[in-house]
């Protein structure tokens, strides 16, 4: 039962569908845990491929931000690593603030990349600038829409997979003999308040008594402010935190682990990518309780490939439950076999409609 969600990472999305300055790849590493998580149910020969070369620009989280960023460069290495591009012909630039947007975006367009990938909502204005002005640059564009023949827009349903790490965190704060959790998001926009809605109605529906705790950072690169946030979330009786604040979400873990570390109890929810390694602290145990996983590497792959087949389009797909585009790792040591089987139940409620999850908080309404 462990794995009852690997399904909800490792299917194809079947067409349902981050210091300014170029690097180059590095040497292709052991394959990582996205890259296993990638799967083609569409399979070619290699030599029916046209080579390409792809580009991705960060948002301000930076490319090793252990989330969203990362993962979507996992994708385009996995596919580089498959089929057997030169070093050279994947490359990123990160930004360090959104001035860089531009020329960042400008760079890569200019560089005539065979694919652009541009990763996070904070692109939108920006793509829409750089899709007008190079009309012939293909753009993956994660997590916003911008209307335009040239930019293939991904989505996620967040909130979907966000209320299934609400269920495991309700469970194990019940669990505890506890009553309070909270979430951390980066910047309080709408695809980050998609994570706080979904985690807050998979919370109450295990204990509508609970509370829900609610902060942001205010940025997604200054883990120091949100090991801040953290430190006054648990002092004031939060147990397990669930984070959506790209790096600034390392400084949730990091107050995390120096507590466990201190004798405390306390618990994190990662986010985008399986964060228990991250919350590993001693002997292999983590504060990770489970993971919220938003396949952006799939869709970097699946963008890359369709640039390689001649096959890509301007359009947008949506990336959900039911499309296995989020979910929680396929394994979970620090849930019990009966908190994972009762995710599976909401999840399962979730792709066939009995349960709508609101992508808006409670707050906002």
């Amino acid at each position: 039962m462990k794995r009852f969600l690997a399904l909800a990472l490792v299917l194809l999305l079947s067409f349902s569908l981050i210091s300014c300055g170029e690097k180059e790849a590095p040497a292709a590493p052991e394959a990582t845990e996205e890259e296993t998580l990638v799967v083609d149910n569409d399979e070619v020969d290699k030599a029916s491929l046209k080579e390409i070369t792809i580009g991705l620009v960060t948002d301000t989280g930076g490319i090793d931000d252990k989330s969203f960023n990362q993962g979507t460069w996992e994708g385009i290495k996995y596919y580089a690593k498959k089929f057997e591009l030169p070093e050279g012909n994947i490359s990123f630039l990160q930004s360090t603030s959104d001035a860089d947007y531009i020329p960042n975006l400008s760079q890569f367009s200019e560089d005539k990349k065979d694919l652009m990938v541009a990763a996070g909502f904070l692109f939108e204005e920006s793509i829409a600038k750089i899709a007008a002005d190079f009309p012939d640059q293909k753009i993956l564009f994660i997590d916003a829409v911008v209307e335009a023949p040239n930019v293939l827009n991904a989505l996620f349903a967040e909130h979907e997979g966000s209320y299934l790490v609400g269920v495991a965190a309700a469970l194990k704060a019940q669990d505890a003999g506890k009553d309070t959790v909270g979430f951390v998001g980066g910047m309080d926009f709408d695809t980050i308040q998609k994570f706080e809605a979904g985690f807050e109605q998979g919370v109450l529906a295990v204990d509508p008594n609970m509370k829900v705790v609610i902060d942001y950072v205010g940025d997604f690169n200054k883990p120091e402010d949100g090991q801040t946030l953290a430190a006054k979330m648990y002092d004031a009786g939060v147990y397990v935190i669930y984070h959506a604040a790209g790096g600034s979400g390392n400084g949730v873990i990091k107050e995390a682990k120096d507590r466990v570390q201190n004798g405390e109890d306390v618990w994190v929810i990662g986010v985008d990518k399986d964060q228990f390694s991250e919350g590993v602290y001693a002997d292999g145990k983590s504060v990770i309780l489970t993971s919220m996983l938003k396949a952006v590497y799939q869709a970097a792959y699946d963008t890359s490939k369709l640039v390689a087949q001649d096959k890509f389009e301007g359009g947008t797909r949506i990336y959900d439950l039911k499309a296995n585009g989020v979910g929680i790792p396929a394994v979970n040591p620090n849930l019990t076999e009966e908190w994972t089987k009762k995710i599976e139940e909401y999840a399962n409620k979730i792709r066939n409609g009995e349960i709508m999850v609101d992508p808006v908080p409670s707050r906002i309404k």
